[in-house]
């Protein structure tokens, strides 16, 4: 079974079945890893929204179906070194967007986004 990270946008997309289809090829028989910044941005949608307990429950098996990627020492520092060196070249990219691509770095499973700004998959 192949793995992939997915970021934000994508789970999204997949909760409300308007996924590309590119995303469609990637997906079918992967295990589908969320990281805690998708974690958090997801929730956060969920707030913001005022979503009601119904849809937050489901929201939180959709979540707790999928391994995590967790914070830890090695994470951070591929993420210091992705965005600094983006920054070097003058072309800084979004503080969750780094996060992300680093925890995906971090366990070596590709990264499945629509953020052109993040690594994708091709």
């Amino acid at each position: 079974m192949a793995d992939v990270a997915i970021d934000a946008d994508i789970a999204s997309r997949l909760q409300k079945g308007t996924e590309p289809a590119w995303v469609r090829h990637h997906i079918p028989g992967a295990r589908t890893w969320l990281t805690f910044v998708t974690i958090g941005e997801l929730s956060k949608w969920a707030q913001v929204r005022a979503w009601g307990e119904v849809r937050r429950a489901r929201l939180e098996g959709w979540i707790a179906a999928r391994p995590m990627i967790p914070y830890d020492r090695e994470v951070a520092q591929v993420r210091g070194r992705f965005a600094g060196n983006a920054q070097r070249r003058g072309r800084p990219r979004p503080p969750n967007g780094t996060w992300v691509a680093a925890c995906s770095i971090r366990v070596g499973v590709p990264l499945v986004t629509l953020t052109a700004k993040t690594s994708r998959t091709s």
